[in-house]
């Protein structure tokens, strides 16, 4: 494909406080014991995709990514790592390098995206249509899990996004997101008259992997200067402003209040509503193709829900991929699972009578005292934990010290972290270098502790 590739790596993302800090921006977080954005660098080099450049917020943060992709993908990739300033926005990072950009289209993928859907059926419907962007859609992932390990009781993200589409399912007609969907959402009559009907979607997440039209893009940029957001802000944009014709300047918008509880319904417009819509040619032709009359096009690509698609945009999307990865999505961590479907390093230590259950990874230098049970978790780098603890649900990351008779329950343990002696932490997340005393018992739901303890 001839695209240029950029990767948004963000930076020290702050609802992903206390998870990221000075040492590990947001791309170097750990999945499955590998930076999130490895995901993304591997399934970009699988598609022969080599010839990148890396966006990340700070110079700091772009230092440490920088000196990671140097050391795991030399001789590998082309990587040309961008600093740009903190807090500019996905559509800020864009304009920040936009001198760099000089193919006909550009891809564009968010650096904490963990998929298997390759980037070549994206940029394939995108040149097929004659897009000026194309998104990547996929099912909402469903967040949180049982005691059991199942997903039987999960729900879906709580906010939505509200998705409009043709009946081929192929063009993107409109896009709300969050709060905008508890208010009316206007619907063009111009887009409704030119397709008849259409589709509206609750159940479908925009994974941040767009293909785009460089010189609209360039022109969006320029002439939108406090576009901030490339969800929020562009592609709406871009929504709204297609099949811009002669009805669109004499109607005004049709009015539809579409709530957050809406699964799937339809909207119709009859030929006598706008007829002219019609008759001028922006209907869908024997092709399944809008009209060439259109001033653009905005189409979507669907994943089909045999794939996995999910981002790393909060605390809770942390744990859910990493239960993910090693569970139903396995095939993405590039490890080999052993017969009890679990990964334990051969350089890992189990004391006697304890058990590393399916759907666990134990790494490298890391040793379990007697009597331990491990369930469903992550367990880092050179991690020293007791006998009788019990971890279930959770993430341990590297050089973290666990004492005897600890239970750590649905909970993110950032690197050198010291729990005492029979801790309870049930629910919580503890950023780095901190110690939690003896038999203290913590049960935050997403809370996190930033205060250390001595």
């Amino acid at each position: 494909m001839d695209f240029q590739v950029v990767v948004l790596a963000g930076g020290a993302s702050k609802n992903l406080t206390p998870l990221v800090s000075e040492e590990i921006p947001k791309a170097l977080l750990p999945v499955a014991n590998r930076p999130v954005l490895s995901y993304v660098l591997e399934l970009l080099e699988s598609s022969n995709l080599k010839d990148l450049i890396v966006v990340v917020e700070g110079s700091d943060a772009a230092l440490r990514v920088g000196g990671w992709i140097s050391g795991a993908y030399v001789d590998r990739l082309h990587v040309e790592v961008a600093a740009v300033p903190e807090d500019i926005g996905t559509a800020g990072a864009l304009r920040a390098v936009a001198h760099h950009l000089t193919a006909s289209d550009i891809l564009v993928v968010s650096g904490d995206l963990v998929t298997d859907v390759p980037p070549g059926v994206v940029a394939a419907t995108h040149r097929r249509h004659g897009a000026v962007v194309t998104a990547l859609l996929c099912d909402t992932p469903i967040s949180g899990i049982s005691e059991t390990g199942s997903k039987d009781k999960a729900k879906k993200l709580g906010r939505y996004n509200i998705v409009g589409l043709d009946p081929t399912r192929q063009f993107l007609l409109l896009i709300a997101s969050g709060a905008e969907v508890e208010k009316d959402t206007r619907v063009q009559k111009s887009i409704l008259g030119a397709v008849g009907q259409m589709e509206i979607r609750a159940d479908l997440m925009d994974a941040h992997m767009y293909a785009l039209k460089r010189s609209v893009l360039q022109e969006v940029l320029d002439q939108k200067d406090s576009f901030h957001s490339i969800r929020q802000d562009v592609l709406p944009y871009l929504v709204r402003s297609q099949l811009r014709s002669e009805v669109a300047k004499i109607e005004e918008g049709w009015n539809t209040t579409i709530t957050s509880k809406t699964n799937l319904i339809w909207l119709s417009q009859h030929r006598e509503i706008a007829p002219s819509a019609f008759h001028n040619g922006h209907e869908l032709d024997a092709n399944g193709s809008l009209s060439a009359q259109s001033t653009h096009k905005c189409c979507a690509y669907i994943a089909g829900k045999n794939k996995y698609c999910a981002r790393l945009n909060s605390i809770q999307a942390f744990i859910d991929i990493n239960r993910d990865v090693v569970g139903e999505a396995s095939h993405l961590s590039g490890y080999s699972f052993s017969a009890q479907n679990n990964v334990v390093h051969p350089s890992a230590e189990l004391g006697s009578k304890t058990t590393v259950g399916p759907q666990c990874m134990l790494a490298e230098g890391s040793k379990l005292g007697d009597k331990c049970s491990v369930k469903r978790s992550v367990i880092g780098r050179h991690c020293r934990i007791g006998s009788n603890v019990k971890i279930v649900n959770s993430v341990v990351m590297n050089h973290v010290t666990i004492e005897d008779g600890c239970l750590v329950q649905g909970s993110i343990i950032c690197s050198n972290v010291h729990l005492q002696e029979r801790c309870v932490l049930k629910d919580c997340q503890v950023a780095a270098l901190w110690k939690v005393p003896q038999s203290w018992r913590l049960k935050f739901k997403l809370s996190y502790l930033l205060s250390g303890f001595v």
